[in-house]
């Protein structure tokens, strides 16, 4: 099957999936899994098309946040494409001289990057976060494609080699129809695509549509030790990803003032309130600003925290909540949706690790 669908057709449905930040504990386990199943190929070095960034932080490219793209009053806009260096990654070291040149102590293990030492890549401000002792505080954001309701990116493309895919709503690319034009990463403005210099085209995250198509879910979500990452239909009524992001409305879009309509959703982060200078708590606060969260997920944040925090008091006095259980995920199939199909159930190729590798791209 073609990855490419006829892109004046909208989708039949959407697949999405749904983050847990509460639950995130910064593993890289999809970053990794997402990694060893689709960027192993000369060009791709660089690529991540997963990654955890630590919040606040200046994230993976660095400072993604500020380089624009998406729509400004419905209209396109294009924003500026990373550098390398700011994208960071690919990196050489010098293991030959550390474990076979025998220098003894006097060299160590060290990257570079085109000869020199690299100024940034993924996780580069990894644990770092905000705040001052005994304050500070941190949070993990794992970041792929949105496939977007409204992508910025098939709008931008000069060459028609970008769509939706009818079935299940994935952005997916044409790569004999990319010629290396890049208005799609300018116009991302979650800079969630990458430039393959060796082979001329630009890639992303193709949600694993291969597997999707087999009953197996994303990588990213089978490999997450956490259960925090949900993957589903959104019309699914009966499924998690319906009801938390339009039925309980806790998941949340990254940016949604990009417009360009995410279909990954974040529950935002709960903290500890903040201790005074005598070193009591200070009820009154949350340790995490809600004004910074505010920044990333737009003013409704607020309601979305305060109803976690009385589902949790509801629970501390005995009662029940089946938001809660549901974020909880006791049963670990709960989090796949459809997509329940074991990967080893499936041979090699069928998963997507040789020749539909290829034909995703």
């Amino acid at each position: 099957m073609s990855p490419v669908a006829d892109a004046s057709r909208a989708p039949g449905r959407q697949v999405a999936m749904v983050f847990d930040l509460n639950k995130c504990m910064g593993c890289q386990s999809c970053a990794v899994a997402c990694k060893m199943l689709w960027t192993r190929e000369p060009g791709e070095e660089q690529q991540w098309w997963c990654t955890v960034n630590t919040q606040p932080g200046r994230g993976a490219p660095r400072d993604w946040e500020t380089m624009g793209g998406g729509y400004r009053d419905g209209r396109l806009v294009l924003g500026q494409e990373p550098t390398r260096e700011e994208i960071g990654g690919g990196w050489s070291f010098n293991q030959q001289d550390v474990f076979f040149g025998g220098h003894g102590r006097a060299v160590h293990l060290e990257p570079r990057a085109n000869g020199r030492a690299p100024a940034w890549g993924p996780n580069w401000d990894e644990d770092q976060g905000a705040g001052e002792y005994p304050n500070s505080y941190f949070f993990y954001l794992p970041r792929l494609c949105n496939h977007c309701t409204k992508p910025a990116c098939v709008e931008a493309c000069p060459n028609a080699a970008m769509s939706k895919r009818r079935e299940d709503g994935i952005v997916v690319r044409d790569e004999e129809a990319c010629r290396g034009a890049r208005a799609c990463i300018k116009a991302c403005p979650y800079k969630k695509i990458y430039f393959n210099h060796v082979r001329n085209v630009s890639q992303h995250c193709i949600g694993c549509w291969p597997r999707l198509e087999r009953g197996v879910a994303p990588a990213c979500v089978r490999n997450c030790p956490g259960r925090l990452a949900f993957v589903g239909f959104l019309d699914d009524t009966t499924g998690p990803i319906h009801r938390l992001v339009h039925e309980w409305q806790v998941a949340l879009p990254l940016h949604p003032e990009f417009g360009t309509e995410p279909n990954v959703f974040y529950v935002p982060p709960l903290s500890p309130h903040p201790l005074r200078a005598d070193r009591s708590i200070d009820e009154s606060r949350s340790r995490i600003p809600p004004a910074y969260l505010e920044s990333l997920f737009g003013s409704r944040v607020h309601g979305v925290l305060d109803r976690l925090r009385r589902e949790l008091e509801s629970v501390r006095a005995g009662g029940r909540s089946e938001l809660l259980d549901t974020l909880i995920a006791y049963e670990f199939r709960s989090l796949l949706g459809p997509f329940t199909r074991e990967p080893a159930q499936i041979g090699a190729t069928e998963s997507g690790a040789s020749e539909s590798t290829t034909e995703a791209r």
